[in-house]
């Protein structure tokens, strides 16, 4: 009972400690009443939002591109050089992820990192990744698997390996593959590249590293990509990134972002400097390369509507202004009349005649067009979100064949779409005998999160059924283009050599110009007319080859001349079946009336105009489709 009491008293609160609480508290709210008063009478009287932004331009900190800067306040100055590590790239999917790996590499490249192909020798490994397919990215997961066993065998005699995923795999999966599968050490997606010193340099710290976010800005403009093609006659170059199509089907939106286009001035200083550097072939890229819209300058940023196919609609608001992709053809087309220009991948509803006509009017321009039909049923290609009909598309391609004759076709073919009906299948095959492709890339449906297809379609075609229906389609794909390449038969073509034949050492193979693979015997051929000179054919030349042969996928000939762009405008006409020489396009303009029964010479290029006879063959790999 005491010890009670005890503890009583200890929780008594003396009187006078009950009136000062009170003093307090009543001073304290009349304090207080004063205080904002006094607050209240300054603020009126002092200093304006200008007096606080007055002189911010005299202490403004220079931004590179845009906001982006590489400084970090929590990294050393040289933290995030490469000292020398070795870095080995792996690269999959589209041409797009190609052209990805050389501006990565341009950015690591300036910070001290060396290249290596060697995996036994890499400090840090950077897979470059595509997810348009579920199959692409099993790929990837078993090649992850592959080098985490190789980098848990590195840590006991060697520097740690670091495994990077770059890419549209990276923004996709980011979860999966630094929380769940813990299998990476660096995350980048297609817009973070310029961060990747900083990431690997968080990575060598021994965290994991990551930046996916998207930009409405990044198109790489300012770096110039380091081209690693083994023979160098040949290179991608990327002009617009991201895609506003939002094609029902397609990850690319969620993955690569939004359209934004790279100026048209740093486009024309890249495609000179690979004409400097003896590259006898340029290929534009883009998710949607031909809806090109430059708006970086206030003279180009008109109020005139884009013009699309006839036919054609899009699910965006009709864009205004800007340079076109007919401008920058055009420009491009003229920096180098010997170096041929291609462009992948476009969508069928930007091909305004302005363009068609520009790609006929231009030797160097390849009369080879991709027009991805994607289905050749009206009901599915709305369910697709495409934008046209059956019917347009039709309309488009006799278009095309009208103002462009001869041109080489290709195109892409999905089997099994959501909600695909047997009926429509065969509208599908019908379209291809109709129109009579020579290249095709086509594949079975693969539902992608977020994709529109995903959240409002069911994905309720069998894949035994998707899978028989591919079938189906390559099938008739090849016949439609056996029967194309075999129309070429005792035609002339205008090959770029791209070195000897994978199955003989022999044979050299190249391509046309529209695209078709094209194989011949290894020999030496006339330099000049009417000359017995000889030289040897190397990789990067222009040879005229006359074809023998041909099946669904290759023409097989022989070569009879060098030859040049520039100088054969009308040479195919007037060679058929005969033996040709070596010539220069430049010289070859009238060739054809006074070489009549006689060898001709070797020509480039800049003076051919092939596009009546180089029809390309298919290149079906049965799953792969390009988007």
């Amino acid at each position: 009972m005491e010890y009670l009491k005890s503890l009583r008293s200890l929780f008594l609160i003396p009187q006078q400690w009950l009136h000062m609480r009170c003093v307090r508290h009543c001073t304290s709210s009349h304090n207080k009443s004063i205080t904002l008063d006094t607050f209240k009478t300054r603020l009126a009287s002092g200093p304006s939002f200008q007096e606080f932004v007055k002189g911010i331009s005299h202490n403004k900190i220079p931004v590179a591109n845009d906001g982006y800067t590489d400084k970090h306040a929590y990294l050393s100055e040289d933290s995030d050089l490469g000292n020398s590590r070795k870095v080995c790239f792996e690269t999959y999917g589209c041409q797009m992820n190609v052209n990805d790996t050389e501006i990565a590499w341009s950015i690591l490249q300036k910070k001290g990192y060396q290249r290596t192909d060697d995996l036994n020798e890499a400090d840090v490994v950077l897979l470059v990744t595509c997810s348009i397919r579920e199959k692409a990215e099993q790929t990837i997961w078993n090649r992850l698997q592959q080098l985490t066993a190789m980098k848990r065998k590195r840590l006991k005699t060697h520097i740690p390996m670091k495994i990077g995923i770059l890419g549209c795999m990276a923004e996709r999966l980011k979860t999966e593959l630094l929380e769940r599968e813990k299998l990476v050490d660096v995350l980048a997606g297609p817009d973070a590249y310029r961060d990747l010193p900083r990431l690997l340099a968080v990575a060598q710290a021994g965290h994991q590293a990551s930046n996916v976010l998207l930009s409405l800005e990044e198109t790489y403009a300012d770096v110039m990509p380091v081209h690693h093609a083994p023979q160098g006659y040949s290179a991608f170059v990327s002009i617009m990134r991201g895609c506003d199509n939002m094609c029902s089907y397609c990850i690319v939106p969620f993955t690569r972002g939004r359209e934004r286009s790279r100026p048209v001035s740093s486009i024309v200083e890249e495609v000179r400097m690979l004409s400097d550097q003896g590259v006898k072939e340029v290929t534009l890229l883009g998710q949607n390369v031909n809806s090109y819209r430059d708006t970086s300058e206030e003279q180009f940023c008109g109020s005139d509507l884009t013009q699309l196919s006839r036919g054609f609609r899009t699910v965006y608001r009709t864009k205004r202004g800007g340079l076109r992709f007919a401008d920058l053809l055009d420009r491009v087309s003229c920096i180098d009349p010997d170096m041929r220009v291609r462009f992948t991948s476009p969508h069928p509803k930007d091909f305004p005649d302005e363009v068609l006509h520009l790609v006929e009017e231009r030797r160097n321009i390849c009369k080879q067009i991709h027009l991805p039909a994607q289905s050749g049923s009206t009901q599915v290609l709305t369910a697709m979100r495409r934008g046209y009909t059956r019917e347009a598309y039709l309309d488009l391609v006799e278009n095309i064949k009208r103002i462009i004759p001869g041109v080489s076709l290709s195109s892409d073919f999905i089997s099994g779409f959501c909600g695909e009906t047997e009926e429509d299948h065969q509208q599908t095959l019908s379209l291809i005998r109709e129109v009579g492709y020579n290249v095709g890339f086509l594949f079975a449906y693969s539902m992608r999160n977020k994709t529109h297809a995903f959240h409002r379609l069911q994905d309720d075609v069998p894949a035994e059924v998707k899978q028989q229906r591919l079938e189906e389609l390559i099938s008739v794909f090849r016949e439609e283009a056996a029967r194309v390449n075999n129309s070429l038969i005792g035609t002339t073509q205008l090959i770029l050599v791209e070195g000897e034949s994978k199955r003989s050492a022999s044979e050299l193979c190249g391509r046309s110009d529209g695209n078709v693979k094209v194989i011949f015997p290894k020999e030496d051929v006339t330099v000049q007319p009417a000359d017995s000179n000889t030289a040897p054919i190397n990789p990067g030349d222009y040879v005229l080859v006359k074809i023998l042969s041909a099946n669904s996928q290759s023409l097989r000939g022989r070569a009879l001349s060098h030859s040049s762009l520039r100088d054969t405008d009308t040479q195919n006409q007037s060679l058929r079946g005969r033996a040709l020489s070596h010539s220069s396009l430049r010289d070859t303009d009238t060739q054809n009336q006074s070489l009549r029964g006689r060898a001709l010479s070797h020509s480039s290029l800049r003076d051919t105009d092939t596009r009546n006879q180089s029809l390309p063959s298919p290149q079906l790999d049965g799953q792969v489709a390009s988007v």
